[in-house]
């Protein structure tokens, strides 16, 4: 199994890890970012998340300052990803838009997550409760 760290390191080129997430077969399982991400690089994130190649089963994009047009971007590709179990989003400071974005995603028959973080420490369990409290 592989896992990646992204650290506040600068400059990343979101190319290429949207790359990595679209190889066939992608041996990525694990990806982890603590970063500030600007929409276009969640949007190249999430062209990866939407690829059938991405086995990815859990991402962490805590404390990346996701604004409402980045969950969107990010909500829409998980639609599509039937293996990401694991999403952590804590320390980014959802607006209710953003809530409500991930509320209606796990309230989708398609929805795969089984624990969704989106403050720190509060867990919720994607498969037995079906709602979203910020």
């Amino acid at each position: 199994m592989c896992s990646n760290r992204i650290p506040d390191s600068g400059f990343l080129d979101w190319e290429v890890v949207a790359s990595a997430l679209k190889s066939d077969p992608s041996d990525l399982r694990e990806l982890e970012v603590i970063v500030d991400l600007q929409d276009s690089e969640v949007e190249q994130l999430s062209s990866g998340l939407k690829s059938p190649n991405c086995r990815l089963k859990t991402l962490r994009l805590m404390n990346c300052r996701l604004s409402e047009i980045s969950c969107s971007a990010l909500i829409s590709a998980l639609k599509s990803n039937i293996h990401l179990r694991d999403l952590d989003l804590s320390y980014n400071d959802l607006q209710d838009s953003g809530v409500e974005l991930l509320r209606d995603l796990l309230e989708s028959p398609d929805c795969r997550l089984e624990t969704l973080r989106i403050r720190g420490g509060e867990t919720i369990n994607a498969k037995i409760q079906k709602k979203c409290e910020y």
